[in-house]
């Protein structure tokens, strides 16, 4: 792609942006690389080294609890401290603007809601790893007294309320989808008009449903993505480039 029609593409996604009176963005992945945290595909993800564990097995053996809480430890520290970029900003301020209606993400890593999505607008399909919560009550729980137990006792922590397990607050493999977000990710897809698609492979379901949903019911759909998608060819516009640049040169950013 020549860089002439780099530019076109930003400005007729900028022209849209300004039409537009109900913008839904779905974000993945690429969103956060350029905070630290690699793509969990990527060649140097820490997934790859510390592989999730089932949920079956999570819940089924003490073991597997323990190993899991390990691994989700190991990740958090190679991550280590990590900021909101331009693409968290940039939403964040669309968002109290009125600008955008909702912001649904495939990530778990906090940064939507650090900068300033409110919580009313957020989506989080895959659960949030910034905190854990009790299978059964779901009572929240900090990490850091997580780590505490797990370091004094060997074991893995249970619920102080109902001594259920606890568990990082995500979605693990083998782990169903938690409705109420899936119910508001799909309301969020039907009420739109623009849907923009933000650093995300579209390979992951059902959350990769969700543009397919709006598109059916009349949305514009835009893809802005390094890599192709599943689902380039029903997209009104694709834009093949770095997703913080491309909402920075819209004109559109938190300027």
């Amino acid at each position: 792609m020549s860089r002439a029609e780099a530019r076109g593409e930003v400005e007729r996604l900028a022209e849209w942006i300004a039409e537009a009176e109900r913008i839904t963005a779905f974000t993945g992945a690429g969103v956060s690389t350029e905070c630290g945290i690699p793509d969990f595909r990527s060649a140097d993800s820490p997934w790859r080294v510390h592989k999730p564990i089932p949920f079956g097995d999570f819940l089924a053996d003490e073991a597997a609890r323990v190993e899991a809480w390990k691994r989700k430890f190991a990740i958090d520290d190679v991550h280590g401290e990590v900021s909101p970029g331009r693409v968290h900003r940039i939403l964040a301020q669309w968002a109290t603007q009125d600008r955008v209606g909702a912001v649904i993400t495939q990530n778990i890593d906090d940064l939507h809601r650090r900068a300033g999505t409110p919580e009313d607008r957020l989506v989080e399909l895959h659960g949030n790893g910034s905190y854990a919560a009790c299978l059964d009550c779901g009572l929240r729980h900090e990490l850091p007294a997580m780590r505490a137990f797990i370091a004094r006792t060997g074991r893995s922590p249970v619920c102080d309320a109902c001594d259920g397990l606890v568990k990082s607050a995500t979605i693990a493999f083998g782990q169903s989808m938690p409705p109420e977000p899936m119910r508001r990710a799909r309301r969020a897809s039907l009420d739109c008009d623009l849907f923009l698609v933000l650093g995300s492979s579209l390979v992951v379901r059902p959350a990769a449903a969700f543009p397919e949903i709006a598109k059916q019911a009349g949305a514009r759909l835009v893809i802005v993505n390094r890599d192709p998608t599943p689902l380039d060819a029903v997209a009104d516009l694709i834009v093949r480039d770095d997703v913080g640049d491309v909402l920075a040169r819209t004109g559109r950013g938190d300027d």
